[in-house]
């Protein structure tokens, strides 16, 4: 088999560092901040980067180099470079990529503290952003201006489970020669590879599904060599560096990732089933139910739906209030991608920040839940859900 055709389970799986004097089967940590050199020559080229080799921690490790490595033939990337968190990793994205006055066309449906990095942070160096309806994708071009220079989505997008055409995003990007980059957590890069569709660069907080276990944080922005250099040098010397021991964790976690996210997405199916014939719910939303809106377009750029299911419970926030309290199995938690199932109310936890009309732009109303659908035994997390419910 050559190298080039190897599936994406066998490149999670065999692709590795060299192996030691030691002959290890498995990589070992490398726990070390700085890294030797055999003379005065080897430092200089070191450093001058005529050779390509480990110096400090913050720059590259082996442990996340594997790590990367692997990414990067899951996404079909050239390049990559990963984080402390995939907060960092969006941040650093933007920051080494802009310039004061440089200007962002983003989708409205982003992660909270995206939003706020967007309407916050970045306005203090003179960068501005203009948010599109994920629903209205014909509208985009309209806020593209002379200044701007990156478009940005997620897809799924976080909570409310909406989904964009990415091929539609990388012909736009393509026309008016943007910067398209996508955030693909939910999705992570077995279920969909947005580099296909004409992205420039993919982030991920690996946190979540990569992870998979709710153990280590972490993120990694890859894709285009030369974008990917500038977000090097700006992390190399900022320094949100992601840790040897978590980015062994994440490379490892990799290895199972296919396993894993098949069964999420075989269980988060049957839950969207059950909740879509549930009396008490108003609607439920997954990408892979015919009733979702974008159905044709989640089945075209996804190979499987994801493991997250977004629904509201009638009655309102009261109503969803008595639902969450009334969960016995499933965890109450903020995050996502884990084994355990977890089930989130958005409007209170992740997407707080919002103002209650930002939140309900985005469909983020005050009943919604969000279920991240974990690897028990699909009757155990129904049953929990039900019994809530009633």
């Amino acid at each position: 088999m050559s190298e080039n055709k190897k599936k994406f389970e066998t490149e999670a799986i065999r692709t590795q560092l060299e192996r030691t004097d030691f002959l290890e089967h498995s990589a070992p940590l490398y726990l070390t901040s700085s890294f030797v050199f055999e003379d005065a020559e080897d430092m200089r080229a070191s450093f001058t980067e005529e050779k390509q080799r480990n110096i400090y921690s913050r720059f590259t490790n082996p442990n996340t180099s594997e790590f990367v490595d692997k990414i990067c033939k899951m996404e079909g990337a050239e390049s990559g470079h990963a984080f402390a968190t995939g907060m960092a990793a969006v941040f650093s994205t933007f920051a080494a990529l802009l310039n004061s006055g440089d200007h962002i066309v983003s989708a409205r449906s982003v992660f909270g503290s995206t939003h706020t990095l967007f309407t916050k942070f970045l306005p203090k160096w003179q960068i501005t952003t203009s948010y599109f309806n994920i629903n209205e994708p014909e509208t985009i071009e309209r806020f593209i201006t002379s200044n701007t220079k990156i478009l940005y989505a997620e897809s799924p997008t976080n909570p409310a489970i909406d989904i964009i055409d990415l091929e539609l995003l990388g012909n736009i990007a393509k026309k008016h020669n943007l910067i398209l980059v996508i955030d693909n957590c939910f999705a992570t890069p077995y279920i969909q590879q947005p580099i296909k569709y004409g992205a420039h660069l993919v982030i991920h907080s690996a946190t979540k599904l990569i992870d998979g276990q709710g153990r280590v944080l972490g993120g990694v922005t890859v894709g285009r060599a030369d974008l990917v250099r500038e977000i090097y040098l700006f992390s190399r010397n900022t320094g949100p560096a992601l840790s040897p021991f978590n980015a062994w964790v994440l490379s490892k976690s990799l290895e199972t990732l296919a396993v894993r996210v098949d069964k999420h997405c075989e269980n988060a199916l049957k839950v969207a089933d059950f909740l879509e014939n549930h009396p008490k719910i108003n609607w439920v939303k997954y990408p892979f139910l015919k009733s979702h809106p974008q159905y044709e377009v989640a089945k075209k750029q996804m190979k499987l739906g994801g493991n997250i299911v977004a629904f509201e419970v009638k009655g309102g926030i009261e109503k969803g209030r008595n639902f969450i309290n009334a969960i016995k199995m499933c965890s109450l938690s903020a995050n996502l991608g884990d084994t355990r199932t977890i089930v989130t109310h958005p409007a209170s936890t992740t997407h707080s920040s919002l103002a209650e009309a930002d939140r309900l732009v985005v469909n983020i109303t005050d009943g919604l839940v969000r279920v991240s659908v974990g690897l028990e035994h699909v009757d155990d997390i129904i049953s929990d859900l039900e019994q809530a419910l009633n």
